[in-house]
């Protein structure tokens, strides 16, 4: 029984956090073998955490993850955290401007929030970053003058990111 109940929970491991895909081997009715891609967990972190905050970017948390990781940034999070700070994540914004950084103090308007995602983010790489701005405390005073409390928010947001636990994490409690 209890193998059973093990063989259960390792399934439900395997079907919660990775896609399978299963192929029976030519020539074998017995022998399946098992292939599987796995999410990248800071994907499904900072997805939960901007739908536990209703944001309209949380459908994005891929681009965000895969366009820091392109770039180059110190974190991934940065871009994120910024909206946050900037937009309440992307919902308090200019009408149709995809603008949730406040870019341009909030005078610019984007044509979808892929491309805002990667304008940011390579801007904030080489227009900050590859000047030696490779801090949240460095990049604040240029992106954000003359506020002295921007960066503290944007730090504040990217630990919220870094320790969320999903929904479905939280919940997963077992006894054997």
């Amino acid at each position: 029984m209890k193998r059973i109940v093990l063989f259960s929970f390792i399934v439900l491991l395997v079907l919660t956090f990775v896609s399978p895909v299963i192929a029976l081997e030519a020539g074998t009715s017995a022998a399946i073998k098992i292939s599987y891609t796995q999410t990248d967990q800071r994907i499904i972190k900072l997805q939960s955490y901007l739908e536990s905050h209703n944001s309209p970017l949380a459908d994005y948390a891929e681009v965000f993850i895969d366009t820091s990781d392109k770039y180059g940034l110190f974190d991934c999070k940065l871009v994120p955290a910024i909206t946050g700070v900037e937009s309440t994540f992307g919902k308090a914004i200019p009408y149709n401007s995809y603008n949730a950084y406040g870019w341009v103090n909030g005078n610019y308007a984007f044509e979808s929030w892929e491309e805002s995602i990667d304008i940011v983010t390579k801007t904030l790489k080489t227009k900050y970053m590859d000047r030696g701005l490779d801090s949240v405390d460095k990049i604040a005073p240029v992106y954000a003058p003359p506020s002295t409390t921007w960066a503290g928010k944007v730090k504040f947001f990217m630990e919220k990111i870094e320790n969320y636990l999903p929904e479905h994490t939280r919940e997963l409690s077992i006894t054997l």
